[in-house]
């Protein structure tokens, strides 16, 4: 987790708006949204007047980014403890959203001929795929590549034309990483 994203957050736990915010600090709605996205650093100062702003102390603020989690871990044997809902696949993810910024990454869990979605709305994403246990059928735009356990694929996400499906036996496990 960092400065804005645990500023948002709370923003968004108090039901706060962008625009409310920046304007009870004294700052304009783009500078608090690139505060909010780690693109700008505020001053001690205007922190402050953030802080004021959503009703959060700055003190107890600077003390959960000190107690934030920095290493995330999904032992092996947690692989066969998932419960795989209807849709034939599982996430299991590094870390929660307020802690992504750059990057997302899970182990997936993808049952016999079943498939995960693509993700949406992405310009320039890259993902990067690692099987680490059964078989996997990529499609992407007018490839299609079998990775088995031990491949490793780097693909840009092409949301059009993107599909990965287990066509193996057995449920298949891939580490996944992807851009944001």
């Amino acid at each position: 987790m960092n400065l804005g994203t645990l500023l948002r957050r709370h923003r968004k736990e108090k039901g706060l708006t962008l625009k409310a915010v920046a304007e009870r600090a004294g700052i304009s709605e783009g500078f608090m949204s690139q505060v909010e996205n780690n693109v700008k650093a505020p001053s001690v100062s205007t922190l402050l007047n953030i802080c004021t702003a959503i009703g959060i102390d700055t003190g107890s603020l600077f003390d959960q980014l000190k107690r934030q989690e920095k290493l995330f871990l999904i032992r092996k044997s947690e692989w066969d403890e998932v419960d795989v809902p209807h849709t034939g696949f599982a996430t299991r993810r590094f870390c929660p959203p307020e802690n992504r910024s750059q990057i997302d990454s899970a182990v997936l869990i993808i049952e016999p001929q079943k498939s995960i979605p693509v993700r949406k709305n992405l310009k320039n994403g890259q993902e990067i795929l690692c099987v680490l246990q059964g078989t996997l059928e990529l499609v992407h735009g007018d490839q299609e590549v079998t990775l088995k356990e031990g491949d490793a694929v780097h693909i840009w996400t092409e949301p059009q034309r993107q599909a990965i499906t287990n066509s193996g036996r057995e449920r298949a496990v891939v580490l996944w990483v992807g851009t944001m």
